[in-house]
């Protein structure tokens, strides 16, 4: 295993902790990676003795006043070097309390310290002293999984999963990254541990889930959350669009396989996470809308509202940023079906001008949110859309750089309007206000003060306003 020592940062550990006489190993998710030939940039270091002490004396050999991050509570100690963290900690042994995942910790050996690990694959360790140095120690059959591609814990797994009940996330994430499967105790062992999962903090839940949903096939993990009754736990929303409801021999499709399959299409055109999260949600509200007539068959009208409308909601419930993200899946859900209609459509420069404004900069993921909607078994109706959308695309591009509509302002506000017939803020007001935009949006007028001037002049005396003509007490100043 000499391979995955070729970092210099090992050598230096060797030496200091050969003159020391302690026991030291690399063990983890770096040696698990260099086995697989994944690149991995975390290095956790064990020691027989303090880890906290080896770090400060690794950090005196570097030079260059290495800061090291030290972690009492925990018995850890934290460095950087080139593009590697490093954590150092003193070999230990845990034992759990049944209402927490916070274990009780005291000194203990190698085989302690791998016996507490979540699963054998990350149980592997090599030792860094010098008569030993490169020897893999591996009690588990660590080795032997990963050729089987298989996720198992190193102890009796409703153990493993009732001491944290992270883990099982954490299986489920690692066989969604690696491509493994979760052995079958280990599966079974979920799936009665499930319960369990409530004593984790949502917090620790999503940072999971957030690496599901980054993975190269997220359908996977939520597969896998489905099988053992996680989902229904973590994610009801998502849970809920599950199975097919038939009517007169007429049924709809499974929304819930729609929406990996939506996911895994745009995981595949991108890795911006709140896009993905956008793609696993924007049909989150047709199971509210669900409805059966005998004329239309299913319909779910008004779900991308409905939707929209879950997703605060869920993001405040998942620990999930309250601000810029959520504001953009919400928009993303909201508008997801707009893109469709203009597709299946004639496109009108009217209807691509409010998309525009509407969407903003969020136009192009919108599209390739929409472009991965698309699921349909019928190859040439997938050809169709598609060519349709790339005509939508083309429009939007010629729409913007005639008109540029995308974020745009409209050249006269409320307080112009206002000071111009000598309102006080009122229903008027606003009225006037949407019509100029509607204007420039329909391309009645062009979106240029002049032409808006005229037309809000136009829309006031329909309405019985007058501007000011008190010689001079308004002037507009037409250069705004």
């Amino acid at each position: 295993m000499n391979i995955c020592l070729n970092n210099k940062i090992f050598s230096i550990i060797s030496d200091i902790v050969e003159r020391k006489q302690q026991p030291c190993f690399v063990i983890g998710g770096y040696v698990r990676d260099c086995i697989l030939g994944r690149k991995s940039e975390d290095i956790d270091i064990v020691v027989l003795g303090s880890g906290i002490e080896l770090a400060k004396e690794v950090a005196g050999k570097i030079g260059h006043k290495v800061p090291v991050s030290i972690f009492k509570n925990f018995g850890t100690a934290m460095l950087r070097y080139g593009n590697y963290e490093i954590e150092f900690v003193g070999a230990r042994k845990e034992s759990y309390r049944k209402d927490s995942r916070k274990p009780l910790v005291e000194d203990g050996t190698l085989e302690d310290d791998q016996r507490r690990r979540d699963f054998t694959i990350n149980a592997l360790a090599i030792s860094l002293n010098k008569q030993t140095y490169g020897k893999l120690i591996d009690p588990f059959g660590g080795l032997e999984d990963i050729k089987l591609k298989l996720i198992r814990t190193p102890l009796d797994p409703d153990v493993t999963y009732a001491d944290d009940p992270l883990r099982m996330l954490r299986a489920i994430r690692f066989a969604t990254q690696l491509q493994f499967s979760i052995e079958e105790n280990s599966l079974k062992s979920i799936i009665r541990n499930k319960e369990r999962i409530h004593i984790v903090s949502y917090e620790r839940v999503t940072d999971e889930l957030n690496k599901i949903i980054l993975s190269a096939q997220p359908s996977v993990g939520f597969r896998l959350l489905d099988k053992t009754g996680l989902l229904d736990i973590i994610l009801p929303e998502i849970a809920a669009m599950k199975g097919i409801e038939e009517i007169e021999g007429k049924g709809h499709k499974d929304n819930f396989y729609h929406s990996l399959k939506v996911l895994d299409n745009l995981a595949a055109k991108s890795d911006h996470l709140w896009l993905r999260w956008a793609a696993l949600l924007h049909d989150i509200g047709k199971p509210a809308t669900k409805k059966y007539t005998e004329e239309h068959g299913w319909t779910f009208h008004g779900h991308d509202y409905v939707g929209s409308k879950m997703i605060p909601r869920l993001f405040r419930r998942m620990k999930l940023p309250m601000a810029e993200p959520m504001r953009y899946v919400q928009k993303l859900v909201l508008l997801h079906l707009r893109p469709i209609v203009l597709a299946q459509d004639e496109v009108t420069d009217s209807a691509i001008r409010r998309l525009l404004f509407e969407a903003g900069d969020d136009i192009d993921d919108l599209m390739t949110l929409c472009e991965s909607d698309i699921t349909s078994r019928n190859d040439e109706k997938v050809r169709r859309y598609l060519n349709n959308f790339k005509l939508v695309r083309e429009k939007l591009i010629e729409i913007e750089e005639k008109d540029r509509i995308r974020n745009f302002q409209p050249p006269i506000d409320g307080d112009f309007i206002m000071r111009t017939f000598n309102l006080n803020p009122c229903r008027e007001v606003g009225v006037i206000k949407n019509t100029i935009k509607d204007a420039i949006l329909d391309g009645v007028i062009s979106n240029n003060f002049d032409e808006a001037y005229e037309f809000m002049l136009k829309k006031a005396a329909e309405m019985g306003l007058k501007p000011i003509d008190n010689k001079g007490k308004f002037q507009p100043d037409k250069k705004r």
